[in-house]
């Protein structure tokens, strides 16, 4: 490996490192004074609850990937059952709930063939 691309990937290293400790370090700065009852951040809570469930859907519905596009709807509908109610009879225990998601899917995957 050349010393050239060893300087580029160390530059472009300490370049991420930087902006993401900027961003953490003014986030750590303002969070003493942000009121997280306030509208706003209700506003922003409701927004990133709509796109992770949209984003849920679109992999539900529309899956992009080798595996999952190759996985009938029905088979995707009864995981995301699965991992629900493991979720709701976990106490809402979110790696729980994942985790029953991918086991049934699996599961289903292996009898049906897939695999």
């Amino acid at each position: 490996m050349s010393d050239g691309l060893i300087l580029t990937a160390l530059l472009a290293l300490s370049l991420g490192a930087l902006v993401t400790y900027f961003w953490r370090f003014l986030g750590v700065l303002l969070s003493g004074r942000i009121d997280p009852g306030s509208p706003l951040f209700q506003w922003v809570g409701a927004v990133s609850y709509a796109l992770l469930a949209a984003l849920i859907a679109r992999m539900i519905v529309l899956p992009l990937g080798p595996p999952l596009d190759a996985t009938p709807l029905s088979y995707r509908l009864a995981a995301t059952v699965a991992a629900l109610a493991v979720f709701f009879a976990t106490r809402r225990n979110l790696l729980l709930g994942v985790l029953g998601g991918v086991g049934g899917l699996i599961l289903l995957r292996l009898l049906g063939g897939f695999f």
